[in-house]
Order: C-alpha cells, then structure tokens, then sequence
C-alpha cells in the first residue's frame, strides 16, 4: 500500500502523536485526517498507483504539524492603501456567475462536473449589456505550484464535554472578537478550534474553552450575555420572501430577487444562527406572527479595523486578515477551493467591492447550466450563488465572496474561489479596500 495525498503526491509517513485520525471514505478506501477535517493521505494499492504512470515523488512538506506551531513573523506585510473607506471602490452590480453549491457527499462520482480553473466567466456583465473585459487587469499571479506554508498556530485545547448553551457562549465570544465559528449552532467543531487558535496568535493569550465561567465574564465585558429576546416586526413577518429558490437558472432569472425564503432564514443570518439551532432554541414558535418573542443570539458588534494584508489558508480553510503592521485582527472559516478545481497560489490584489450583487451566466464564457444556451441576469439577494457580497481579486475570474449555505463553509469544497458565510464576508469587505494583497497559502 502506498499513501497518496489529495494533490496525487506521494506522501512517505504519518505522523505517530494522535494528531491524525483514521476513517473510510465512501469507496472503503483507508484515510487519513487531520485535527482541521482535511484528508492529509489515502490508501491505495502501489501496483494501482503506479500503473497510471506517476513518479515516486514523496512530499513530506505536504503533510503540517498540529503541535507546537511557532508564532507568525510580522515584518513581511505591506502597508494597506490610504482609503479609509469604501469610496469608488465600493460598487453595486453583476458579478461573474458560479456554479457554487456543492452536495456533501463523499463519492465524487456524485459531484457535479468540475469547470477548469474556477467556474467564473473572465468578465462582469452590466446591467446595459455592455462588457467591461478591459477593466480586469492582468493579474500578478505567477503561476506557482510550489508548496507555501501558511501560518502556524498554538494548538488549542480540546473541548470536553460541554452543552450546546456553553459552546453557544464560547461561539459568540469568538464571533464578537472576530475571529468567526462560522455559524453559532451550540456544536463544537474544527471551525470553533480554528478560530480559538487564530485568536490565542493574535493576543498572545491562552483561552480555556472549558472554563465557560470566564468566558461569560469576558461576554460581560464586552456586550453582555450571549443569548437575548427578539420581537418579530410586521417588517420581518412581512419579508419579502420567496417560496424557494429553484436550481435552474432560468428559472432563477425569472425571480425579482434571490430572497430569503422564510422569516427563520432571514432572522438566522442577521444574528448568525445555524437555522436549525434558532428554531430549536425556541420550539413551537410560529416566527410569521409579529409580536412573536424569541430567543436568539446577542452577536454584539461587528469588528473594525484596516486591513492591509489577506491571508487565504488553504490548509486551515480560513481567511486571516492583517493590518498594516502584521498583527492578524480578524480570522474567518472558508470554503477554498478543491482538488479538482483548487485555488490559484501566490498573491493577488482586491480590484473591487460589491455589496448586494447581481450574478450573470453565460454559457459561451462559462459552463453550460441545463439547457440554458442565453446570458442570463441573476437579480441581488442573500440567495444568490455569491451571497450577498462579492471582493473582486486582479485574477481574473476569482474572487471571495458570501453564500447562500452558511452551515457549510469550512466543511465542503468551493471551484477555486473564497467563500465565507454573508456576514463574516461583510464584515471583512468593510475593512478591505482597492489594493490590499491577497495572498494564498497551503
């Protein structure tokens, strides 16, 4: 048996110190996971392997450490452009369309047909018809395939036994400092030790997450307790909504708005709620009622700062966001890229920011979607296939955006763009302006 990394490398040995785990793959396959959910190496028999021609090239740099990261060097990152805020940079209007929903399951046999590259035409369409090709410059991108490591983190510890209301406090102290779980659904997961490490590098702290009494302390201090009361408004009952959102996209096309379907949807993304955990959290309520009282997350403030410098950590899944003098002051769980449609390497600049955008498909630039042989114009909406922000990067054709499945990033694939959940994405675009380097690491 030999071990083979997702990148079709061979990968010589596995470390003994219980940072990786042991399971099956939907095929019986024996793999290999680290402490994040990535696969680091499948089984396969040798005689299979190098029957399709490959050579013995081993890699142990394809393989990272759980223990003992050291801390990030802070003198490499440039100073952020002097633009306070959005300015011109900030626009409204279509951007590239993407096939961006992946299924969960593990057989890729099940998986949709990968695009090359990134499933992005290479250019924005305008609402007049007009192509605006000329505006994406040539991107600083090298072409690079070698590995390049991205930060390392102290390992956090491990959470024991704990209810869903004490990882819920742990959550949204995350979430407020920054540093996002993704969505707040009471369950620890990778996403929530991703973000604990990310925060213990940034202030140099060790955070229990057991001790739940001093992390409600620390909520205290800082927006008070994590859960409060929400009454439903007219507004909120009234939406608009749709009924669903179809999966072709014509039909798509055809709808005034991407909209959330419902007042649960609507009301889990504005206090980031996994929307099973909000109706769970408030059994037998009917949330269409105004004057309806219900219990939801207190998300406290959104995070601000400038940020000077992205980091898009494809080992870690996470987005890692720098100011001008190194200090990492925000960190979000990501889906990006995959093995058959990875993510470019090297670096990037931010070209523009668009919040509520439109989405445009064309088949003669793009993939074919169904039996849709004409552009089509996807109207704004949380719904649509970037959510409900989309960063433009100088290489043509990906950028990081939202999503309309918020539960699912950092756990599923993307076709070689960033996704982040609407607001965590939001928030980042907020602090991000024209020229900030985005650079991607393994």
């Amino acid at each position: 048996m030999v071990l083979v990394t997702p990148e079709g490398d061979l990968l010589d040995y596995i470390p003994a110190d219980g940072s990786v785990r042991v399971a099956h793959d939907g095929q019986g396959r024996r793999v290999y996971i680290d402490a994040w959910g990535n696969i680091v190496a499948t089984a396969m028999p040798a005689e299979r392997y190098f029957a399709r021609g490959e050579r013995r090239d081993f890699r142990r740099d394809r393989y990272r450490q759980v223990e003992g990261f050291p801390e990030t060097s802070p003198d490499y990152f440039p100073p952020a452009p002097g633009n306070d805020d959005f300015g011109d940079e900030l626009t409204t209007g279509s951007v590239p369309d993407y096939r961006d929903r992946m299924p969960g399951a593990v057989d890729r046999s099940t998986l949709p047909e990968p695009m090359p590259g990134e499933a992005y035409p290479q250019a924005e369409y305008p609402q007049d018809g007009g192509n605006d090709m000329a505006s994406l410059p040539e991107a600083p991108f090298d072409g690079q395939s070698d590995f390049v490591p991205g930060p390392r983190f102290p390992t956090a510890t491990p959470i024991g036994k704990k209810s869903s209301a004490e990882v819920t406090a742990l959550q949204v102290f995350l979430d407020r400092e920054g540093f996002s779980p993704g969505v707040i659904d009471g369950k620890k997961g990778s996403n929530v030790t991703k973000a604990i490490e990310a925060w213990q590098a940034a202030t140099g702290e060790t955070l229990d997450p057991n001790d739940t009494e001093a992390i409600v302390e620390r909520l205290r201090l800082n927006g008070g307790l994590p859960f409060i009361t929400y009454e439903i408004t007219a507004a909120d009952a009234a939406g608009p909504y749709v009924a669903s959102i179809p999966e072709d996209y014509a039909h798509k096309a055809a709808l005034p708005a991407l909209s959330f379907t419902s007042t649960t949807e609507m009301l889990a993304e504005r206090f980031h709620m996994d929307e099973s955990y909000l109706k769970e959290m408030n059994p037998g309520v009917d949330f269409s009622i105004p004057g309806t009282i219900v219990k939801v997350i207190n998300v406290g403030e959104p995070k601000k700062g400038k940020v000077a410098k992205i980091l898009a950590d494809k080992g870690r899944k996470q987005v890692l966001a720098y100011d001008e003098a190194g200090t990492l002051i925000a960190a979000y769980p990501a889906s990006i890229g995959s093995a058959d449609t990875p993510s470019p390497s090297g670096t990037v600049t931010v070209e523009r920011i668009a919040l509520n955008p439109n989405y445009t498909y064309n088949p003669k630039i793009n993939f074919q979607q169904g039996a849709n042989d004409k552009v089509l114009t996807l109207q704004p909406g949380p719904n649509g296939p970037v959510g409900t922000v989309w960063i433009a990067l100088s290489k043509p054709t990906y950028g990081i955006h939202g999503t309309p499945e918020p539960s699912k990033i950092g756990k599923t694939q993307s076709h070689g763009c960033i996704r982040l959940t609407n607001w965590d994405a939001t928030e980042l675009a907020k602090m991000t302006s024209k020229g900030v380097t985005v650079e991607f690491v393994d």
